[in-house]
């Protein structure tokens, strides 16, 4: 503990400073043995639970074959390239060309660049409460000025538009490279699209000439009950940013796209974007290994049959809603205090909950999409404990 504080850099004043042994399914156990119940899987990314054997095989297969062998879209490897094809065939069209990176927030990054080079236009259009990372592209995004200001200054001519506003629609104009929105808000209490509102926006942008990013670097894989959560409302992005679930609990991101845009960062410059670790073989077996499994399992269909068990069991006069679809839900309490004692009071029960960026309101619930039923259920009975003892 004393060398965790002396030299791994804090995010916080107060991390949460388990000391893990190891991890499996729906559950990570601590030094002391003893076995917490993961209701976040590493915040979305862990979407088949832990250490599931499919994704470790691929892993320890892949290992023994090569690991790193040169800089991104060099060296033909094969994990990488049979994912990027395997995603074309479960894409809508025109998404249908892959950049793989290293996490969420360089795909964001890439997918700035891109559009910005694709249209030859510099603005911006995001939603209020948006998060799409913490690099400074990313950041930029963001309207929180609190988080912005001591990394200022950010890049500029980024406006921003009320998630689900129409009025605000207004916003998106021919000087507009691209509009960037969550298709369900994250960080602001997963908030979800109302009716048609993803499709105004993209009928805007075909108007205008700008292009829509979806950012599904939490909703994807499966999560929402649908392999991206863009499906619930018949909406297609330009281009489309991945990360967090797609292999598994190993870093990774990408950004897809057409091969029309996507090939606007191949030359003039040539080199446009340009990562060393992405695209690694052993990241891209994983991921490979989990879209896969994910294909042939019940999972995702599955999701919203889980998310019924939770929305039924959670019934307490200090939840003030269950926002969100499928395993992406947030329970709304009456305010922060309360949020902050379940949350201990869980973790005391070792149940792991967590807390979301901007709603101080909320609680998060993000299992392993391989979350049993029984598991769910132990889950919602400590959560309810809580909320009695609060």
């Amino acid at each position: 503990m004393e060398d965790f504080y002396k030299y791994q850099a804090q995010t916080t004043p107060h991390p949460l400073a388990l000391e893990i042994s190891h991890a499996k399914g729906s559950y990570i156990f601590d030094k002391q043995g003893l076995a917490h119940l993961d209701f976040i899987a590493g915040v979305s990314a862990c979407t088949l639970g832990h250490c599931h054997p499919g994704i470790v095989e691929a892993i320890t297969n892949q290992a023994n074959t090569y690991m790193h062998v040169m800089v991104y879209g060099e060296f033909i490897c094969w994990p990488a390239l049979e994912y990027a094809k395997l995603l074309a065939s479960i894409l809508p069209a025109p998404l249908e060309n892959t950049y793989l990176v290293n996490s969420g927030t360089e795909a964001m990054e890439g997918a700035i660049k891109l559009a910005r080079r694709f249209t030859g236009r510099s603005e911006l259009i995001a939603a209020k409460n948006a998060y799409h990372g913490n690099t400074m592209g990313s950041l930029s995004l963001m309207d929180f000025e609190e988080r912005k200001k001591p990394f200022k200054p950010l890049i500029p001519s980024v406006k921003h538009l009320e998630f689900n506003s129409e009025e605000d629609i207004s916003l998106i104009s021919e000087h507009t490279a691209a509009v960037i929105l969550e298709t369900i808000q994250g960080g602001a209490g997963f908030i979800i699209p109302e009716i048609d509102f993803l499709k105004k926006v993209k009928q805007r942008c075909i108007e205008t000439g700008a292009l829509l990013i979806l950012d599904e670097i939490q909703p994807g894989f499966g999560r929402t009950g649908k392999m991206f959560a863009f499906e619930h409302f018949k909406v297609v992005p330009d281009i489309l940013v991945i990360g967090k679930g797609m292999a598994s609990g190993l870093p990774v991101g990408a950004f897809t796209s057409s091969v029309e845009i996507m090939h606007s960062l191949k030359d003039s410059p040539s080199l446009g974007h340009i990562t060393t670790f992405g695209g690694n073989p052993l990241i891209a077996a994983a991921a490979l290994a989990t879209l896969k499994e994910l294909l042939k399992g019940s999972y995702i269909k599955d999701a919203l049959a889980k998310e019924k068990l939770i929305r039924n069991r959670l019934k307490h006069s200090k939840i003030k809603e269950i926002r969100g679809k499928g395993l992406m839900l947030a329970l709304i309490l009456e305010d922060e205090e309360v949020v902050n004692s379940v949350i201990k009071y869980c973790a005391k029960k070792k149940l792991i909950l967590f807390w979301l960026l901007f709603e101080k309101k909320a609680v998060r619930i993000t299992p392993p999409l391989t979350i049993s039923n029984k598991e769910i259920h132990l889950g919602c009975d400590i959560i309810l404990e809580a909320l009695n003892s609060v």
